[in-house]
């Protein structure tokens, strides 16, 4: 009997630490999607009638969340397989180092402490149209560039996305390439396969569990560039970089409740599919 009972009290200990946070997600998090999932099908929050899906209708024929959908697929597309490419060249780098491992780590992991505010004000310094990369181009001979009131300013986006997550991603694909076993390099040099070779067929199917999460945080983080966007642009800004984070956020800001409920209803679904299918690939894949 004491040996039953003391397997169980690790098991009862685990649950009641788990406990208050669970509590406080569904608490904070469940119950409120609940709800907002309620108010995405009335005309109005507080005494609304059914509509059904016409606030899904309303919200697909809106021009401003069209764009915003389409400009974040965008986003998405570009910015994510650019971070994973980018991460992995720099952990391989960094990986062939004979020393400094550790210091050239931390340089890339930088940006990922450093306030959000603070850095609105160098990036606003930095593509303004009186800023410094204009005044370098101006140096150059180039004429200056309205880097954040044209279609460039999507690019600017991209650019502060990958320059604040590439360290995190490169963390992880580092993890990911100690896990492979040298013997398999070993003995593939032997065989006399190349380098090329070598990354094709022994890098390339190890890192792949890494890959897929990888690539889940990284469209996780691409959500979170708005952030930055917003501190620099403010509410509206250049249509190219006009996102589904700008269009919910103005329409909290008019008190446009089912609108928003509604875009928000879409986002959490499409974005429950998307790790769906993602998980479905990884399992096809055997990992």
């Amino acid at each position: 009997m004491k040996g039953r009972e003391g397997s169980r009290l690790p098991k009862q200990g685990g649950f009641l630490f788990v406990l208050p946070g669970a509590v406080g997600f569904a608490v904070f998090f469940i119950c409120p999607f609940i709800i907002s999932l309620g108010y995405a099908f009335l005309d109005r929050p507080a005494g609304g009638s059914f509509v059904g899906l016409a606030n899904f209708v309303s919200l697909f024929a809106n021009r401003a969340y069209r764009l915003g959908l389409f400009n974040t697929l965008k986003f998405i597309a570009v910015s994510v397989p650019l971070n994973m490419g980018l991460s992995l060249g720099v952990a391989l780098l960094i990986g062939r180092l004979p020393r400094r491992r550790e210091l050239f780590s931390l340089i890339f992991l930088i940006p990922l402490v450093i306030p959000s505010g603070s850095m609105a004000f160098f990036w606003r310094a930095m593509f303004a149209r009186d800023g410094a990369v204009n005044g370098l181009l101006a140096g150059l001979g180039a004429p200056r560039v309205q880097w954040l009131d044209s279609g460039m300013a999507f690019a600017v986006m991209v650019f502060i996305f990958i320059w604040k997550n590439l360290g995190y991603n490169m963390v992880l694909f580092m993890a990911g390439l100690g896990n492979i076993p040298r013997e398999y390099y070993e003995a593939a040099t032997v065989d006399g396969a190349g380098a090329l070779q070598s990354f094709r067929h022994i890098t390339l199917p190890g890192l792949l569990p890494t890959a897929f999460l990888t690539m889940i945080m990284s469209i996780i983080n691409s959500f979170k560039v708005f952030k930055e966007i917003y501190l620099i642009t403010g509410s509206y800004p250049h249509e190219s970089i006009y996102t589904l984070q700008h269009f919910m956020n103005n329409m909290f800001s008019s008190l446009n409740y089912p609108r928003l409920t509604t875009a928000t209803t879409v986002l959490v679904a499409l974005i429950a599919l998307f790790s769906q299918a993602l998980l479905r690939m990884e399992r096809r894949a055997g990992l």
